[in-house]
């Protein structure tokens, strides 16, 4: 079944729910910081997890203590669709366990 893009109203109603994501043109984007490196490491290893289970992945940095995402969904034309915005309800979900703020 393919993906509708979300209409900026629907962009901006989704975003509201996720405290910290942002529209940066025509992606969802969020950075968190972490304690450590390896922490920030870990974090990108278990948000790698995720995205190939929902097979939907992010581009994903990884800095000294940071951690990065940029999404957008390519076979809707890269526009921000509801994929986009269950990738991103996941990591949040995870993001607290690995102490990133």
């Amino acid at each position: 079944m393919p993906v509708e893009p979300l209409s900026h109203k629907e962009i901006e109603d989704r975003l509201a729910e996720l405290p910290g994501w942002t529209l940066d043109g025509d992606r969802i984007t969020r950075s968190y910081r972490l304690g450590s490196h390896v922490a920030a490491t870990a974090m990108v290893v278990h948000i790698a997890q995720v995205q190939e289970e929902l097979d939907h992945h992010s581009e994903l940095t990884l800095g000294y203590d940071t951690v990065a995402l940029s999404v957008h969904t390519h076979s809707a034309g890269g526009a921000v669709t509801e994929k986009d915005f269950e990738l991103a309800r996941r990591v949040e979900d995870l993001a607290a366990g690995h102490g990133a703020h």
